[in-house]
């Protein structure tokens, strides 16, 4: 493996946005599955090479959501939260990822 394939290429980054820390997702990763947010314009292979990249593991899966913006009123003024698109990767056996630590 020559040295550029090893390290994680920068397009990576852009794909996982951040790691979810729910109670749901805390959950799930007893099942050996991680959830992140990713971009909206991600796709399932990009999302599943990213995680492979980033943090050195075996993918088995890799399930997406949208979870549509919801409207919001804060001291009588409206708002609209954004879109977010978030991952559920399904690790291998075997396979664990940290997400308190960082990249």
């Amino acid at each position: 493996m020559s040295q550029a394939s090893r390290f994680a290429d920068t397009r990576h980054f852009d794909v996982i946005v951040a790691p979810v820390i729910t109670e749901k997702a805390t959950l799930a990763s007893e099942q050996n599955k991680v959830v992140f947010k990713v971009s909206r314009d991600a796709t399932k292979p990009q999302i599943k090479a990213a995680v492979e990249r980033l943090f050195d593991v075996k993918v088995e899966s890799v399930n997406t959501l949208v979870r549509k913006g919801k409207t919001k009123f804060f001291r009588g003024t409206r708002g609209t939260q954004s879109d977010v698109k978030k991952a559920v990767v399904t690790l291998a056996e075997g396979h664990k990822i940290d997400v308190t630590t960082g990249v």
